[in-house]
């Protein structure tokens, strides 16, 4: 008897009127908006602009989605493709499935086109958002929690995911990979964090570092799940993914550290907004104001000075002139 386990969801799908809210696609549109509300953050803490961010993830996460469906699709093919199977199950992308290599590499061409219309370089956009990718992908394993999918091998451990009969897969305890992934990117998100502002990663080097830390957790996690996969030489074909992009980005950031080392001192053309010196601005206008005011009132009591002065003087020359007419007649 299970003492203690992780319940799995009875379904995946809440029903909110006519609309269904199915918890793969929430989990996914959830992880997007934290991904994006970070590394505006991280943005504009590097001297770009708000909104930035925002307005290449335009670009960015419909290229990615695709991206990671393909990346799925092609790796999984017999679940679409072969005798008895459904081909147009293959767009059915809420009920799960996208390939994080697939999304990244897809994802990343998206991201130049809008870097490349706004005229900024790709490494420091990447860079301000590579912490929001691991959150966002912390987020969206919790969607396959909701499919009861890419679950471990079966176990007896208190935090054992339970899962129920259904379609290709059979009751029983299983270890939940889906959180192992899940905390692992929480973690990775930190470590980057960290790296960042210790070492003052530039040029691509902090999303390098994102990288080739997640492959390292990802490959054991893979390692772990019992879903149907392809093998090369005794691994699953993710495992070999991983190691591969995990070389491939340490040398990247070796080789980039020498070639280009410290940060980009700007990232953004333009001046980003600065509301201290509006402030200022204006707050001088102000000032510049009350002194016209003020002169102007100084001005308006010694033209009545003047006046008075004046009426002073001219009263003394009329009596000089009266008198002297007066003496004439005399």
């Amino acid at each position: 008897m299970d003492l203690a386990y992780i319940p799995s969801p009875s379904t995946g799908v809440i029903d909110l009127g006519p609309i269904p809210l199915r918890g793969y696609a929430f989990c996914i549109i959830i992880g997007v908006f934290v991904a994006v509300w970070l590394g505006n953050k991280r943005w504009i803490a590097r001297g770009g602009r708000a909104g930035t961010v925002a307005d290449i993830a335009v670009w960015a996460v419909p290229f990615g989605l695709v991206g990671g469906r393909l990346y799925h699709v092609i790796t999984d093919y017999q679940l679409y493709f072969s005798d008895g199977e459904d081909w147009v199950d293959a767009f059915k992308i809420w009920q799960g499935g996208l390939g994080i290599w697939g999304a990244i590499a897809l994802g990343a061409v998206g991201a130049w086109i809008g870097c490349r219309r706004r005229g900024i370089p790709l490494p420091a956009w990447a860079d301000a958002l590579a912490p929001g990718i691991a959150v966002a992908q912390a987020c969206g394993r919790w969607g396959n929690w909701f499919n009861q999918e890419l679950y471990g091998r079966e176990t007896d451990v208190p935090w054992a995911l339970k899962i129920s009969e259904g379609p290709n897969r059979v009751a029983g305890t299983y270890h939940p990979t889906f959180l192992y992934e899940s905390l692992w990117c929480i973690g990775v998100a930190l470590l980057v964090v960290w790296a960042d502002r210790r070492f003052k990663l530039g040029h691509g080097r902090a999303f390098a570092l994102y990288v080739a830390s997640y492959c390292a957790g990802r490959a054991w996690i893979e390692y772990m799940r019992v879903d149907e996969a392809h093998h090369i030489l005794g691994l699953r074909l993710n495992v070999w993914t991983a190691l591969i992009v995990f070389v491939l980005a340490v040398v990247y950031m070796v080789i980039s550290a020498k070639v280009r080392p410290g940060r980009e001192e700007i990232v953004e053309p333009g001046e980003p907004d600065a509301p201290e010196a509006s402030d200022a601005v204006e707050a001088g206008d102000a000032k510049s104001g009350d002194a016209k005011s003020a002169d102007a009132q100084t001005g308006d009591v010694k033209s009545e000075d003047a006046v008075v002065e004046s009426d002073a003087s001219v009263e003394p020359e009329a009596s000089k002139t009266q008198d002297a007419a007066e003496t004439a007649k005399g």
